[in-house]
This record gives structure tokens, C-alpha cells and sequence, in this order.
């Protein structure tokens, strides 16, 4: 028997976020506390943990076609799972072969919702020399010459056709800083028409324009973790918005923006929760909760609650939790759910980050949660650690008041 644990905290911990929840009617408004048992979910992490073509990635967030967000929709319908850097090559016995190369995203079309190796299917581009190359390459007219893509979260547009729409990072490399070496420039809306097939050849790229060519890490980009909060979705209580975070600065602040799913190209129709209200000016934009991560989700609770998945601090150890009482918030106070010190111990140069939810992956009453493991010494131990740079899976299961 699993131990469950409780965590409640005095509510002068909720911060200066606390303010009339936009939804009153909840079954359960406490954000204090929930009752869970976490644990590792090691068939999901192994799903990953492969000898030969794609051997890694990080990022990684999961869809279904028809749109839909609910639990387990991944048993009924292929799911498209997506990755930035990607590692390929061989492995033999534990050894990666000369020759492995490093794009900067790929994807996988996982067919029944189940860990199943023979179940996943793993697809990136090639370029004119028939070497591998990343399925999305920015061409906006931002981009600058070297920049590439991490993709963040993304959603199937019900009002769009059931186009996909990505979200994706502008990134530029930063010379001689061997440790995060690299800049976000920018932010960008990748579209993928329904239905086409990995490399996606009818795809278009638009620049986002909130904050353009403005430093990134003073004003934030958006696309961390996307909420659905639709009826074609089946949302708990819908009410027609897809909320968009994004996240800021160092403390790692939680941003969110709103809009219509028929109007997400149309960049005046968005708006930003300046702590009171959704406004018009994306300046405006205030913080709904802090100490979070660069990907993150928030999903709905059949309670009326919902669920803010993050690792704290960016890259600490604990994965945490926010309850919220709609999805601008207010969240409560962080509930650490999980320990990920055992992912870490065979280096000292190992860090975790970027814990997140996948619904369409989870079963009713529970969340199937991924989070990233990397080496501040990557190039130099992926040699002796050929499997540490893929996602790992714990299995977040709550109980909800009556």
C-alpha cells in the first residue's frame, strides 16, 4: 500500500495573487491541499530508452487529432508526441557509436495509448544531402541566420479545420558559454494542416508579435503549456478560450494570454491577465504564480479545480504542483509531489527540469507526468551515459473531495 499524503498550508502562503476567482461555483474551491500518491511510472520511461535511430530528446508533449484533452483519448486515436533537441545514432551495449548527431526537434506518432514499443514510430526531416534534419526550421521574417526551433506546447484547432498549431521558440547559440549557450530570440505559431503526415510538407510559420525583438528574458514568450478550455476539447467548464502560458525571468514567472480558437492568428483579438482583468496590452501582463519551469501544464479537475505541473525553480528536484480556481488562477501555494534525486545520483553534473502533464496519455484520476534529464556536461558524458538526455514518467494519482 502506497502512503497519501496531504499537504495543506496556512493561506498567507497563496502570495499576492489571491484575488475573486473568475469561476465561484466549484465543488472544491480549497487550493491549499489534495490527496495523491505518486510514483514512477518506469513502462512509460522505458518507452523511451531505445538503442538505435532516435536515442533522446527532451521537450516532449502529447495530442490527439480530433482534438480532444480528455483522459486516456490517446487509446482511441494515434497521438503525436513532439520533441526539441533529438539525439540519433547507435548504441551497443551501452556504448553510442561514432557517428551520432544531434537536430533541433522530431516526432512520434504513438498508435493505442499504451507503452508500446512496436506502437511508436519516431520521424524527422533530411536535408539536400540526405543527412537528418529537423522537421520545423525557422523562416519567418524575424528570423536571423543560425536560429532554430525548440518547439513548446501546441493544440488541434477544432474551429481551424483541425489544424495543429505549435508553439516555437526563435533559438540562437551563444559563442564560447559552454553552459546555456543559447538565447530564445523569439516566439512563433507553426501550423500544420489537419490530417498531413511527418515532415508535414504544407506547414507555414507566423511570427508572433507581442514583444518582438525585445529581450526575451525581460518580457517572457508564450506557448510553456496551452489549456484547452473548450467543449470540442471536453473541457470540465468550457468556456471557449485556449489560455496560453508562458514564462518569465529568472524566478520563472507564469504568465497567461487568452483567446478564441477561431481568432489565434488574429493577434489584436488576444488578451493578457494584468492580476484583475484580460487586457488588451500584452506589457500589461502580470504573474499568477512564480518558481515555476520553461514548460509546464495546467489541466482541469472534474472538481472545478485546476492543476499547475512544473519543476520548481526551473531545474531543481522537486516536481511540483498548484492547485488554481480557474485557469488564471489564483493558485495556492506549491505542493512538492515528487523526488527525482534517483535520476540524478550516476552524476553530479545531472539536473531535471521541465516537468509537465499529458492528459491525452493519462487514465481517469490520474496524471501522467514527464519531466527531462541533462548534463551540464552534455557533449562530454553522453559518451559514457548514451541514455540520460530522454524523458522520464511518474504517475501522479489524486483523490477529489465529495
Amino acid at each position: 500500500m502506497k502512503p497519501v499524503f496531504v499537504i495543506g498550508l496556512a493561506s498567507f502562503l497563496i502570495s499576492c495573487n489571491s484575488r475573486p476567482a473568475e469561476t465561484t461555483d466549484l465543488v472544491n474551491p480549497n487550493i491549499d491541499s489534495i490527496r495523491f500518491t505518486a510514483e514512477a511510472a518506469p513502462e512509460w520511461t522505458n518507452l523511451f530508452k531505445r538503442q538505435s535511430g532516435w536515442f533522446g530528446g527532451d521537450g516532449i508533449f502529447a495530442l490527439v487529432r480530433s482534438g480532444s484533452e480528455a483522459p486516456g483519448a490517446a487509446e482511441k486515436e494515434e497521438a503525436l508526441i513532439w520533441f526539441s533537441d533529438t539525439m540519433l545514432g547507435e548504441i551497443v551495449e551501452d556504448s553510442l557509436q561514432p557517428g551520432y548527431t544531434m537536430i533541433n526537434n522530431s516526432i512520434a506518432v504513438l498508435q493505442g495509448g499504451k507503452p508500446d514499443t512496436a506502437a511508436l514510430r519516431f520521424y524527422w526531416d533530411k536535408n539536400k544531402e540526405g543527412k537528418p534534419a529537423a522537421l520545423f526550421i525557422p523562416q519567418t521574417p524575424a528570423t536571423a541566420k543560425g536560429e532554430y526551433y525548440w518547439l513548446g506546447d501546441g493544440f488541434v484547432n477544432t474551429a481551424k479545420n483541425n489544424n495543429i498549431y505549435l508553439f516555437g521558440y526563435r533559438i540562437q547559440n551563444i559563442p564560447n558559454q559552454p553552459v546555456f549557450g543559447f538565447k530564445e530570440m523569439g516566439n512563433t505559431l507553426l501550423i500544420i494542416p489537419a490530417g498531413e503526415q511527418p515532415p508535414f510538407p504544407g506547414k507555414r510559420q507566423v511570427d508572433i508579435p507581442f514583444w518582438l525583438n525585445r529581450p526575451v528574458d525581460s518580457v517572457g514568450s508564450f506557448g510553456a503549456g496551452i489549456l484547452v478550455n473548450t467543449t470540442e476539447a471536453g473541457a470540465t467548464n468550457p468556456d471557449g478560450y485556449i489560455y496560453i502560458y508562458g514564462c518569465r525571468g529568472q524566478n520563472k514567472e507564469v504568465l497567461v494570454a487568452r483567446v478564441q480558437p477561431a481568432d489565434i492568428e488574429s493577434f489584436d483579438r488576444w488578451r493578457f491577465w494584468d492580476g484583475q482583468n484580460w487586457v488588451a496590452d500584452a506589457d500589461s501582463v502580470q504573474p499568477i504564480a512564480t518558481n515555476a519551469s520553461n514548460e509546464l501544464s495546467v489541466t482541469p479537475l472534474e472538481d472545478g479545480r485546476y492543476i499547475m505541473v512544473f519543476q520548481r525553480e526551473g531545474i531543481s528536484n522537486k516536481v511540483g504542483i498548484r492547485l488554481g480556481t480557474s485557469p488564471s488562477g489564483p493558485f495556492g501555494p506549491i505542493i512538492n509531489i515528487y523526488d527525482v534525486s534517483e535520476d540524478l545520483k550516476a552524476s553530479p553534473n545531472f539536473f531535471p527540469y521541465n516537468a509537465k502533464a499529458h492528459p491525452v496519455l493519462s487514465k481517469p484520476g490520474e496524471l501522467l507526468i514527464s519531466y527531462n534529464i541533462n548534463s551540464f556536461k552534455f557533449f562530454d558524458e553522453i559518451g559514457d551515459f548514451p541514455q540520460l538526455y530522454r524523458p522520464r514518467f511518474i504517475r501522479l494519482k489524486y483523490e477529489l473531495e465529495k
